[in-house]
């Protein structure tokens, strides 16, 4: 089943990216007083078509979802056919310099404003997200040397604030990357003051960016709550009188801060009596449990280990991110601004070979990423929606003949010369960027299998 909804979810976010795209170029074409022949979601055979409008505007669902295109009246592709004489001034080629720029930038800047309403409505509706709160940092790590605690809050990075852990992950790329220290503000637990510790990141490389970078860094989520989920029949847990939703509050006389504190207690007494306090409601109860002597697996495999067949949960402190609606839409144009800014320069880094290559993706890990953020919600569905059209933007930006920043870079010579471009250079460049594509495409497929098989 989860196979089917990745499929369904990846589909879904290309058909409404790509019909966003199109129809951005489609409604400033009609503003121009251009003459749409096809709106075409997909290459190849179409699946369905229909005529819309005065023009006949031929509608196009294609077998090969991939991208989509715009078709207008041009003069450049009616050379076996010529325009009939009372339709030329309604061709694309006959209208000025300034309104094919228009028509061309239009689909990457529907894109952004895809993303920026899409942040918006999350922004107001808001979004539970984990506190940017760190557990103790490992030794020798970053965190540690910076002088981190556990409990300490990070209020912001290099001066721009922080409220969530999606956030401090975002901010410290940047840094991360350039090999330099973060200014973090930092507050202490229990509101005991704040102040700026240097987080220097000189020691990491660019290859950290591709694994669990803020682990490497020595920041973790702090311990929440931990609560008792489902529990085994027959197991001592259940037997010793412990319930769905019990709070763990310590175990021996020793806190529970997470649930591997309580799991490492059972296993290290099998058969023997450990004290388990939990909170139920507003009373602390302190219950006996025997845990159950049985054969380890795994890493435990070889000896005897404890177990009182109960499940548990790590509860981190979250915070709902709200704003009014005109913050919402502030914030939302302000986080699309950041984020295609950062893979604009993800991109340069990857040209000047300060990043690897492996952080391009193709096609299936958009599928597997679209999948993942189904299952977890719509909340999670959109954010990647937002993401992926922000990047569809930012590419098609890219001066690369063929796409439409390309096609940018070809005005902007023309505005130049005051005439336009030759056919023959045209051709030599399109010919040029669609080998560039090509050969984009094969590096993110190639990633995407790696990923695959080290899965």
């Amino acid at each position: 089943m989860s196979g089917l909804q990745t499929l369904v979810a990846f589909l879904a976010a290309l058909t409404l990216l790509i019909f966003v795209h199109e129809l951005g170029h489609y409604l400033v074409a009609r503003w121009c007083g251009v003459k749409v022949l096809r709106f075409s979601i997909g290459f190849g055979k179409p699946l369905a078509r229909w005529h819309v409008g005065p023009d006949r505007t031929e509608w196009t669902l294609a077998m090969i979802p991939l991208g989509g295109y715009v078709r207008m009246l041009d003069e450049r592709e009616s050379q076996d056919s010529p325009i009939p004489a009372g339709e030329l001034s309604r061709a694309f080629s006959r209208k000025p310099l300034s309104q094919r720029a228009a028509i061309v930038a239009a689909g990457p800047l529907a894109n952004f404003l895809l993303a920026i309403l899409l942040y918006a409505v999350l922004g107001w509706v808001g979004v539970d997200e984990p506190a940017p709160i760190v557990d103790k940092p490992a030794v020798e790590t970053p965190a540690a040397r910076a002088g981190l605690a556990r409990g300490d809050r990070i209020l912001s990075v290099d001066g721009d604030e922080v409220r969530s852990w999606n956030e401090l992950r975002l901010a410290l790329l940047d840094p991360l990357i350039e090999r330099r220290a973060a200014q973090l503000t930092v507050q202490r637990e229990g509101g005991a003051g704040s102040g700026t510790l240097a987080l220097d990141l000189s020691g990491m490389s660019e290859r950290d960016a591709e694994r669990d970078f803020l682990g490497l860094m020595g920041l973790r989520l702090a311990a929440g709550k931990v609560v008792v989920g489902s529990l085994v029949e027959g197991g001592a847990a259940l037997s010793a009188g412990l319930a769905p939703g019990d709070e763990l509050v310590s175990v021996n006389g020793a806190p529970v801060g997470r649930a591997i504190d309580l799991i490492d207690a059972v296993k290290a007494n099998p058969g023997r009596q450990i004290q388990i306090v939990v909170r139920r409601g507003a009373d602390e109860i302190a219950l006996p449990v025997v845990p159950q002597a049985v054969a380890g697996e795994g890493a435990d495999a070889g000896r005897t280990i404890g177990r009182i067949g109960a499940a548990l949960q790590d509860r981190v402190k979250m915070e709902t991110l709200r704003y009014g609606p005109l913050e919402a839409l502030w914030q939302g144009t302000r986080q699309t601004w950041d984020m295609s800014v950062f893979t604009l320069r993800m991109l340069g880094r990857m040209l000047t070979g300060e990043l690897s290559i492996r952080n391009l993706s193709g096609p299936v890990t958009i599928a597997d990423l679209a999948g993942q953020s189904a299952r977890v919600g719509w909340f999670a569905y959109l954010s990647f929606l937002a993401l992926i059209s922000i990047s569809l933007g930012v590419l098609n930006l890219l001066p690369v003949p063929v796409l439409d920043g390309g096609h940018l870079v070809y005005y902007g010579l023309e505005a130049v010369k005051g005439r336009p471009l030759s056919e023959r250079f045209m051709v030599v460049t399109q010919k040029a960027g669609l080998a560039i594509i090509m050969l984009m495409m094969a590096v993110a497929l190639f990633n995407d299998i790696s990923r695959l098989i080290g899965s």
